[in-house]
């Protein structure tokens, strides 16, 4: 499958990214799904973010909904560049305390 296939943007039309730091996909029919970022540099590799479980501290733009949802609709913490990456490696220490508590949980349950 080329590049083409799957929607991902030219190379040659945004800046250099590591190809495990930066992914596009230009065909997603939410694409870009938040706006306020180059198109060029709109990284979509953590399309469902890995920090909303941090709640109130995942550092990012959200608002609570009147029904108590988190909406993370004008965030776009993770999605500029490739520095998404470094602010997920930064919180995966929480991340992981996160899943040990629920897995004490799910065990006592």
């Amino acid at each position: 499958m080329s590049r083409q296939d799957i929607g991902t943007s030219d190379s040659a039309m945004r800046p250099h990214y590591d190809a495990d730091r930066f992914f596009q996909n230009t065909r997603c029919p939410y694409f870009p799904c938040h706006e306020g970022v180059d198109h060029s540099e709109f990284n979509c590799l953590f399309c469902y973010c890995p920090l909303y479980a941090l709640g109130p501290h995942c550092g990012g733009a959200f608002a609570y909904t009147a029904q108590g949802i988190k909406d993370c609709s004008h965030c776009t913490r993770l999605h500029e560049g490739d520095r998404g990456v470094d602010i997920v490696r930064a919180a995966f220490s929480r991340l992981a305390e996160l899943a040990r508590q629920h897995e004490d949980e799910e065990m006592r349950s």
